[in-house]
């Protein structure tokens, strides 16, 4: 599948009706994953705080871990060796464990998992390891699902606007550097990990209100300051739209604000998620770059096996 069809199944992702039966005597969750699996757990961490969660992404889980966590390991494949490696440590707690995944060990070892399509880069597969999540644990319904579809799908019709964005930073050479704020901290992050992996280049993400404390001492005078492009997520918090304007100001910074005219959470995700998708897309077609090879990550495996 060319990979700008995967890219256009985001949207009918977000109706994927999958969750599991859990109820609510439960302390606290856990969720496991690398890369592509494991960034929908931080964007649900940020959103969910109804009760405590917790996201890892590494070989070994925390030592709170108990019969009262529900633990969630999230891995397309479902051979991720780090993500193996905390199931069966959670398991060892008698945590009560859930999987989402496409197959693999995860899917041999976990007895309660959502089983989500095949086929497709990992990354391109965030719809089917979010909704799971909010499906289970939140009032997301299907007004808010439909308004989402709605938006993706206009900017699968038209994204020329995004096109040339990724034209600007190509002509440039510009290296990416991504502001997000709460409850959207974490898309910047993927817009980081996108462009690494779909564009091929190295690229830079943090956070409102935090990067006022360590960013803003750079923003002024960094090195070549001019081969960098700043793209910043607006906020319907005054606080924080307060402090991107000051920063803006006193750093002599110029911002591309990032946004969508939505009061609605999920709307607003996936606009943002999709909108970093498609630039890092274009700029791999750009560039002449496969999107979708991963040889090096894969390289990187088979010398660790």
């Amino acid at each position: 599948m060319a990979f700008i069809n995967e890219l256009k199944m985001l949207k009918d992702q977000i109706k994927f009706d999958k969750r599991f039966d859990i109820n609510n005597d439960f302390d606290n969750i856990v969720i496991s994953g690398m890369g592509g699996s494991g960034i929908a757990g931080r964007i649900f961490q940020e959103y969910y705080t109804k009760k405590p969660v917790f996201a890892i992404s590494d070989y070994d889980i925390p030592d709170f871990i108990n019969e009262k966590t529900v633990f969630i390991a999230m891995s397309y494949s479902g051979n991720t060796e780090e993500t193996i490696s905390t199931v069966e440590q959670a398991m060892k707690k008698n945590a009560m464990v859930f999987a989402v995944t496409s197959g693999g060990k995860l899917a041999a070892i976990v007895k309660n998992y959502i089983e989500i399509p095949s086929g497709i880069q990992p990354r391109s597969a965030i719809g089917y390891m979010l909704m799971p999540l909010f499906n289970t644990f939140t009032d997301i319904n299907d007004d808010d699902k439909n308004k989402a579809y709605t938006t993706l799908n206009n900017m699968d019709q038209d994204h020329d606007y995004i096109k040339k964005e990724a034209y600007k930073i190509y002509e440039n050479s510009y290296m990416p550097v991504i502001y997000g704020s709460s409850p959207y901290s974490w898309v910047a992050y993927r817009w980081k990990t996108q462009f690494n992996e779909n564009s091929k280049i190295l690229a830079y993400s943090n956070y409102f209100p935090e990067l006022n404390h360590n960013d803003t001492m750079a923003l002024k005078n960094t090195y070549r300051k001019e081969r960098f492009i700043f793209y910043v997520f607006g906020s319907k918090k005054p606080r924080i739209t307060q402090r991107i304007n000051i920063t803006r100001e006193i750093t002599e910074t110029e911002f591309n604000v990032i946004d969508i005219d939505s009061d609605n959470y999920l709307e607003k995700l996936f606009y943002l998620i999709h909108y970093g998708d498609y630039i890092s897309y274009e700029l791999a077609m750009i560039r002449n770059i496969d999107p979708m090879d991963v040889s090096i990550i894969e390289e990187l495996k088979k010398k660790l096996d």
